[in-house]
């Protein structure tokens, strides 16, 4: 069975690759991480656009699958972004699992980053009844 995270890493590489090729697109690195944020940006908004923000208005049944091809909207170009810093399918894996043990850490106050320190206040308060 093929890695599906490396099947979507493949499929965005060719698409981006068919993209930057039909449109003869030539960008420096900081061009790309510039314009896919601000793509992203733009599909964060149409994300919001899909579910019930607005405190002053009524709201609207949530259209499921509208939202959830705009979060691959994201998808798409989160993937061409991890591309153009160099990261891979594998990579991927490898720096969330030590960013996910460092961020447990934080919340533990056993991270060595400062700033994430446990107060004594805060430990009395998941110890009290």
């Amino acid at each position: 069975m093929k890695d599906k995270l490396n099947e979507i890493f493949e499929m965005q590489a060719a698409l981006d690759n068919r993209i930057i090729t039909e449109r003869s697109i030539n960008k420096t690195t900081d061009e790309w991480v510039v314009g896919i944020t601000l793509a992203m940006e733009s599909e964060i908004d149409e994300i919001r656009r899909e579910v019930n923000w607005k405190w002053w208005k009524n709201p609207k049944e949530i259209d499921r699958e509208a939202l959830q091809g705009e979060v691959i909207d994201m998808w798409h170009f989160l993937l061409s972004l991890s591309r153009v810093v160099g990261l891979t399918s594998e990579s991927i894996y490898e720096v969330y699992m030590e960013k996910n043990a460092e961020n447990h850490a934080r919340q533990d106050g056993t991270s060595l980053k400062e700033g994430y320190e446990v107060k004594q206040e805060a430990k009395k308060g998941l110890s009290s009844d």
